[in-house]
């Protein structure tokens, strides 16, 4: 067995059962405590069996949710770094945060309630909000018909992020208070979800963005080399990582049935990176199964740490996220 394999296994194989343990257990956490033999009791009748509705229909699917939503969102944070070839690449130094967070509070504030196919408005506009963002920074990055400027693509996501602030900003000034309220909880990011919908409305998106990171390590390996043979799969790659992005970052942001757009994925892929090594073929697989892990963790911590009050997991994310990315960036120093 090569290294490169037998670190993938071993990856795999602790942070898939960290993610396994984290749904399983999950369910058995909370202000109501539920008896796992009784939710598995045949005998009563699941009209009657309070602990087996607490765990299948308000617990199982959140945990669930958490665990697809933290796997999506580290692979993407994976992507984005090797993309730009620096660890603390986010989305809120490239704008698509703020396109994101702007398109769903303009849905909020005019009231669409339009869905289909268990995909709602304010997803829709989340999405196509950080469609339009990549977008115009990456027309601004190539604007000079010199290739692609990496600085220049987060000079443009900086002053686009600043730009869009300030229409959020005017969007919630005119928006009365109820929806300044729900606009507000939108953009502190939860999992709030009861029943396996929104689940199935993801699983097609999420289907098509793991295939495509299935191949995509390779080539993020050459992308961070200064070779010929780096630099010749740099235009290839990017086009290639970008639809993928795309694709996860605004359905990650619009979170169909959940808002988590607030949460620090980024984090969780440079600390995996530290703990893994720098190959994407072992990075990739390992920051989504400890996303998974994670982001279960947290809300976990989020649902009990105040209880009966239920705090916003991406409060909690950004709480452990925002200090992580200071050390990081004194120690690359």
């Amino acid at each position: 067995m090569t290294d490169v394999r037998r670190r993938l296994a071993v990856s795999a194989l602790a942070f898939g059962g960290l993610a396994f343990v984290s749904v399983l257990a999950a369910p058995l956490v909370g202000t109501t405590p539920i008896s796992l033999q009784r939710v598995f009791d045949g005998s009563v009748p699941f009209a009657d069996n309070v602990d087996a509705q607490i765990f299948f229909i308000a617990r199982l699917p959140r945990a669930i949710a958490g665990a697809l939503v933290g796997a999506t969102l580290a692979a993407a944070g994976v992507v984005f770094q090797a993309l730009l070839r620096n660890p603390l690449a986010t989305p809120f130094t490239l704008g698509v945060s703020a396109g994101a967070a702007l398109g769903a509070m303009l849905a909020i504030t005019l009231r669409l309630h339009l869905s289909l196919w268990g995909v709602s408005a304010v997803t829709a506009a989340s999405f196509i909000g950080s469609l339009g963002a990549v977008a115009i920074v990456y027309a601004m990055a190539r604007a000079r018909h010199r290739g692609f400027s990496t600085n220049v693509l987060l000079l443009a996501g900086v002053t686009l992020n600043a730009f869009f602030s300030a229409l959020i900003l005017f969007v919630q000034y005119l928006a009365d208070s109820a929806e300044a309220l729900r606009t507000m909880r939108w953009l502190m990011g939860d999992l709030d979800i009861a029943g396996y919908g929104p689940l199935v409305a993801a699983l097609p998106l999420c289907a098509i963005a793991f295939v495509a990171f299935a191949w995509l390590p390779r080539p993020l390996n050459l992308l961070s080399l200064d070779t010929d043979a780096g630099l010749a799969w740099r235009g290839r790659t990017a086009r290639a990582a970008r639809g993928v992005l795309q694709r996860i970052d605004g359905h990650g942001r619009g979170g169909v049935a959940w808002r988590s757009h607030r949460l620090h994925r980024h984090h969780r892929a440079a600390l995996v990176r530290l703990m893994v090594g720098s190959d994407h073929r072992v990075v990739l697989p390992a920051s989504a199964l400890f996303g998974a892990a994670f982001l279960v963790a947290t809300d976990v911590v989020a649902r009990t740490v105040m209880a009966p009050v239920e705090l916003p997991v991406g409060i909690i994310t950004a709480l452990v996220g925002g200090p992580f990315f200071l050390w990081l960036l004194v120690r690359q120093r």
